[in-house]
């Protein structure tokens, strides 16, 4: 027992594994050995009868009782096979200084002179253990013989530790064979270490870090040994058998966070610091799934049948030196394919536009990549085919798509993919941007052609265009996409036209044909209250006239109607209907009305409100074909000639006069009116011309309105007659008229400026026949003027 260490165990003492002694709790004990029969190995036993499981054993010592004057004294009782021994010879009295004399199986031992002179003063032999008897004696004294218990040569144990961390602890240790051996002939052993092969040098503090004599912290993999050594010469145990300190991890390539079902992995047993050695592997495992004796193993077709842990361990093939079993690796197949969610922005198309399509996946880093699809209809069972964008044939490392140009009413799908041969996830749910305007291939009507119906009223949808068969799609306003058809329990398709049922749903309708074609796109809604808003179904165009109104469920027309734009009253009307005579974008917004029944009626009821979109004017309103500048352009030139003769006419003095005059023949009430009301700044010439030529024109200009924008109409009218000169009366006269007529809107309507070209060719005579009149020709162009014109 150690010093100082406190204890309440019970204490025994044991020769040769019997009980000799038993005494309480103390530190120490003392026992007189007085006879003889007492020799033998002693070992103090901590025993606990509280808790015998903890039992406590201390080293062994062999004690021999003699009643000889002389005794032989050896270190040990126990030695190893070749060992060197020192053997010392005693005598009682301790006070003769004769020099001993040693025997090995009863003959002297036979010593050179250096080494007797040494024994004579120390009385010690050196022997090397093979089983021999020995003795010793002074003149006739001796020793009673000793026989020394010989074991085989010992070999290292060398144990190992994985803590925490990337170093690894080794430990070194020698131990007797015989379980009756003294501890102390493992005692004095100093522990020589190798790495990668036994002949090797011993590693240094340089290689690696010493802990303590017997044990090691190494933080590279490889193969080591140890063996001990002691005495002088060094007397060496066998090799250890050899330890690895590669650790074994099970890892999934590629290690992402999830594994899905169908998809391939593969599930490796990686060693670290492995290196070229040439290894065996082993596998355990929780799942039904036994791996192969393999490295890595290809799992093609993952499924949950392959969840569970896994561990491994990696073998030297030639050492048969073993790693230490893996930790456990926690595998997971999710037993379904994914499905990505596809969301585009805008859902509401402005023509022209750009669409924004995201898709998102579970675990979007893990080696996904997107592709793109347009949706396609399929009439035949009601579905979609799908056809790759070409830009993302080979998929999209962005999960974001942007469709440049879009103007039609059009379907998209997403899916991902990884890995090479790729694996796909499902296709996304089709996603639509909806587009309000009709065009060439198809179209969608309502009737009633109004965006808010009453329940229970008979609604119907046609689809119109360059198809022979469609159908009709409701994207509800709970989310859901379904399809009028026979089967369905909102509408039934008879031809090109959806009938729907009291089931419908409010939602966005449009049309789909057999050709790929998507129509424009309505919203309806559906009311149960006793009072609607009447509004367009479609976008309205800038500069239209558009009329709203107000609609109770009873043929009556609500009394002392209000109408809101954007919660804000903007009129009162008594008939139920508010007019915009030209639209514009300011006016779009949400509109709603409220009235009563009747003018005693005490609550008014209040309409549901509805997005009134207004669109731009078509293209070829705001800008002029090119060969109507062809046209253009020589009438432009005959009037820059006409104002220049004019220019002469001011001042020439001659008794030919240029003069200007109304034509109001060629006008409408509406243009007189016009020209009277601004005739203040109509500028009049009347300069003389020569000949009996006479030109006609009539020409009203404006000032530029206070605000840029005017809404009045300019007509000019051209007359070019060409009458024979004085003198020449054999021939008819060939009169020739161009008429002129230019009309310039307002700003609303982009200044587009029309001019109309009559020209006129009276019949000639010829040899007292008359031709037939040329017919007239009027062309008609339009022309969007410059700044220069506006000004």
């Amino acid at each position: 027992m150690r010093e100082g260490e406190e204890t309440d165990w019970y204490y025994k003492t044991e020769r040769d594994h019997h009980e000799f002694l038993r005494y309480g709790s103390v530190k120490r004990s003392t026992v007189q050995l007085p006879y003889t029969g007492h020799s033998g190995e002693y070992q103090c036993v901590g025993d606990p009868e509280r808790s015998p499981y903890s039992r406590k054993e201390s080293n062994k010592v062999s004690l021999t009782v003699s009643d000889r004057d002389v005794i032989l004294e050896s270190p040990a009782s126990t030695v190893f096979e070749g060992e060197s021994v020192t053997l010392r010879c005693r005598h009682r009295t301790q006070t003769k200084e004769k020099n001993a004399v040693f025997y090995k199986d009863g003959s002297p031992i036979e010593t050179d002179t250096n080494h007797q002179s040494a024994m004579s003063s120390e009385n010690t032999v050196q022997v090397i253990s093979d089983g021999s008897s020995y003795m010793c004696k002074f003149e006739d004294e001796e020793s009673e013989p000793v026989k020394l218990k010989m074991e085989p040569q010992p070999k290292a144990r060398l144990s190992r530790y994985f803590p925490s961390g990337g170093s690894v602890t080794l430990t070194c240790s020698v131990s007797p064979s015989s379980s009756s051996s003294s501890s102390s002939s493992s005692s004095g052993w100093k522990y020589f270490w190798y790495r990668g092969n036994k002949t090797s040098e011993p590693l240094t503090t340089k290689d690696d870090v010493f802990l303590s004599n017997e044990t090691i912290s190494v933080s590279q993999g490889g193969l080591y040994w140890c063996r001990g050594g002691r005495g002088d010469p060094l007397y060496y145990t066998e090799y250890s058998d050899p330890v690895v300190t590669n650790r074994a991890v099970v890892t999934l390539r590629p290690n992402w966070p999830e594994i899905y079902y169908l998809e391939t992995i593969a599930l490796t047993c990686e060693l670290e610091d492995g290196g070229d050695a040439e290894w065996e592997y082993e596998w355990t495992t929780s799942s039904s799934y036994r791996p192969e004796k393999q490295k890595e193993n290809m799992i093609r077709y993952a499924s949950s049948s392959y969840n569970g842990d896994y561990r491994c361990v990696g073998t030297l093939k030639h050492e048969k030196s073993s790693t230490e079993w893996s930790d456990a690796f926690t595998w997971r197949v999710s037993d379904y394919i994914p499905r990505p969610v596809l969301t585009v922005s805008p859902l509401w198309l402005s023509p022209g536009a750009s669409v924004t399509l995201n898709c998102s996946v579970e675990h979007p880093s893990a080696g996904w990549r997107f592709f793109w699809y347009k949706a396609v209809p399929k009439l035949s069972d009601n579905s979609y085919s799908y056809e790759l964008i070409p830009g993302s044939i080979h998929g999209t490392e962005q999960d974001s798509y942007i469709v440049d140009g879009q103007t039609h009413t059009a379907g998209y799908v997403c899916r991902a993919g990884r890995r090479d041969p790729v694996y796909y996830t499902h296709y996304s749910e089709p996603k639509f941007v909806w587009s309000g305007d009709s065009h060439s291939a198809a179209s969608l009507t309502v009737n009633p052609d109004r965006m808010q119906h009453f329940s229970r009223e008979p609604v119907s949808l046609s689809c119109e265009g360059n198809s022979t068969e469609w159908r009709v799609n409701r994207f509800s306003e709970f989310g859901r996409m379904t399809h009028c058809s026979s089967s369905s329990s909102w509408g039934t398709m008879t031809g090109s036209r959806c009938n729907m049922d009291r089931y419908w749903q409010s939602g966005v309708y449009w049309c789909e044909s057999e050709t790929g074609q998507f129509s424009n796109a309505v919203n309806i809604t559906k009311q149960d209250g006793d009072i609607i808003l009447v509004s367009p179904v479609h976008p309205v165009t800038e500069g239209d006239s558009v009329t709203l109104g107000c609609k109770l469920r009873t043929e009556k027309v609500p009394y002392n109607v209000d109408f809101y734009k954007n919660d804000k009253l903007i009129q009162n009307v008594t008939g139920g209907e508010l007019t915009i005579s030209a639209v514009s974008k300011s006016d779009e917004g949400f509109y709603k009305c409220t009235g009563k029944k009747s003018p005693q009626g005490r609550q008014s009821l209040r309409s549901p409100e509805s997005w009134m979109s207004v669109k731009s004017a078509s293209r070829h309103e705001q800008s002029p074909p090119f060969p109507v500048l062809l046209i253009v352009g020589p009438v432009c030139g005959v009037l820059l000639i006409l104002l220049l003769l004019l220019f002469v006419c001011l001042y020439r003095k001659s008794k030919d006069s240029c003069f200007v005059r109304s034509q109001s023949s060629s006008r409408g009430p509406a243009t007189d009116h016009m020209i009277n009301q601004d005739e203040t700044q109509l500028k009049e010439y009347a300069p003389p011309l020569h000949g009996d030529a006479v030109l006609y024109e009539s020409i009203k200009g404006f000032e530029e309105p206070e605000h840029g924008e005017s809404s009045d109409v300019t007509y000019s009218v051209v007359e070019l007659k060409n009458i024979a000169k004085k003198g020449n009366k054999k021939e008819e006269p060939e009169e020739s008229a161009v008429y002129s007529d230019v009309k310039i809107r307002s700003a609303t309507d982009n200044n587009v400026m029309y001019a109309q070209v009559n020209s006129h060719s009276k019949a000639k005579k010829d040899k007292g026949k008359s031709r037939p009149a040329a017919a007239d020709e009027t062309v008609y162009s339009e022309v969007k003027p410059g700044k220069a014109l506006d000004q």
